[in-house]
């Protein structure tokens, strides 16, 4: 069985540090488009309606009620994570949807999910990959959790290319995005978002990585001029 590394328990301590504004920063920082961007992930989750679905690092349930809202009555979500307090939040926003009842919640490292092989018919991780600590292994486990014919999706931060946005781009997100983050939480957890964004691989390195952990027919999409990018396999 895996045992949370240092890192794992940093991280995890980390975004439980943060937990009470998580959601507040998600919005002010990205101007209110995560929503667009997790609406977009979750459209490409098989099937249509209905459905099982896994959400690695579930954090405070946005993923997990997104899948809820698109997939409807039949659908049901676990939702995967290392931080108490974040999945403590998401239990809470569940409640008070009224869809309690149709997500279970699951203290685990993302690279030892404790499912059966196939029993998902999607998987998602919207900005968390970069943060497991064997990242190869924890996309291992995504693919070997779902069924074949089913989908793979990550919605994770990327760089834009662009001379111009680009370096616009990176004077906010490396500059300005950790001032702002520390007048509401913990500067530290906001300084540490650039920092693992910059080092995440480029999308066409990514997309090989998840073809080596078992996903065929892997597209990548980038979103509001490459600020993220949507990738989706097929397993």
């Amino acid at each position: 069985m895996y045992r949370l590394t240092e890192r794992n328990r940093a991280i995890g301590e980390m975004f439980s540090s943060i937990a009470p504004t998580y959601d507040l920063l998600n919005r002010i920082l990205s101007l209110g488009a995560d929503r667009k961007w997790r609406s977009a992930a979750v459209a490409s989750m098989v099937p249509p309606a209905g459905g099982r679905h896994l959400d690695f690092a579930t954090g405070t349930a946005d993923m997990a009620l997104e899948i809820l809202r698109q997939k409807g009555g039949r659908a049901v979500v676990a939702g995967v994570d290392i931080s108490m307090e974040m999945m403590r939040i998401g239990r809470e926003k569940c409640r008070k949807t009224g869809w309690r009842e149709r997500v279970s919640f699951l203290r685990a490292p993302g690279e030892d999910l404790p499912f059966r092989d196939g029993v998902f018919d999607s998987a998602c991780v919207a900005f968390g990959i970069r943060n497991v600590a064997d990242r190869e292994r924890g996309l291992r486990e995504m693919c070997r959790v779902v069924r074949p014919g089913g989908r793979v999706v990550v919605l994770e931060f990327s760089t834009p290319r662009g001379a111009v946005f680009g370096a616009l781009y990176r004077f906010y997100f490396t500059r300005l995005l950790p001032r702002i983050g520390g007048w509401f939480s913990r500067r530290a957890a906001y300084a540490y978002l650039p920092e693992s964004v910059l080092a995440f691989p480029r999308p066409e390195i990514f997309s090989g990585m998840m073809r080596a952990a078992g996903c065929s027919s892997v597209a990548h999409v980038p979103l509001s001029f490459g600020i993220v990018t949507l990738y989706v396999g097929e397993r």
